[in-house]
């Protein structure tokens, strides 16, 4: 690290105060662990596609493939070949691109090693059917967001007001996949796959 330039005291009490400043948004940066994120709340948003049951039922079935597939030379792992039959089920969904509202959601999928990878164009806004593994991983298409906030807080003891940054970290949902039913079902929950 460079030397400091010879300064007036005034000059060194402020620039102490900010690298005090800056080692604690490091210390907080730090802190910030995948287990820590994950935990941050999720941002609550209305879906943008809101279909009565019976549009649902005149609504055409859809059902998508995938534009390219590229195969590898790893083999597949018949440990898992249950939960590969499982994932490869077609479910039915409705795709929301809440980053660009409207357009159509572009992905690669590769649930399993031994698995082409698939290249999927999926619209937006109608009911359609697609394997569940890409259903779960549109559901899985998130970020965190960091905010720095400047908060006061008064000591409860009358000693005076600290000032300080806090790191704030939210979860935003970059594209969803909303489960589609035709049943009629009070009991049925939020996801169904």
């Amino acid at each position: 690290m460079a030397q400091k330039p010879n300064m007036n005291s005034q000059s060194e009490k402020e620039l102490d105060k900010v690298e005090k400043q800056f080692d604690d948004y490091k210390e907080k940066i730090e802190e910030m662990t995948l287990d820590r994120m994950n935990a941050a709340p999720k941002k609550e948003v209305e879906p943008q596609t809101k279909m009565s049951q019976a549009d649902i039922a005149k609504s055409k079935d859809i059902y998508l493939k995938p534009h390219k597939t590229i195969a590898g030379r790893d083999k597949f792992n018949e440990d898992f070949r249950e939960q590969y039959n499982f994932d490869k089920q077609y479910v039915q969904f409705t795709a929301e691109n809440k980053e660009i509202i409207g357009e159509a959601i572009e992905l690669w999928t590769k649930p399993f090693s031994g698995i082409p990878a698939e290249f999927w164009r999926v619209p937006v806004g109608k009911p359609v059917w697609g394997p569940r593994y890409l259903a779960e991983q549109m559901k899985r298409c998130n970020y965190h967001r960091f905010v720095m906030q400047q908060n006061s807080i008064t000591d409860s003891d009358g000693m005076g007001t600290y000032h300080g940054s806090i790191t704030v970290d939210t979860t935003i949902q970059r594209i969803d996949a909303l489960p589609v039913s035709s049943r009629r079902s009070v009991f049925m929950g939020a996801t169904n796959f």
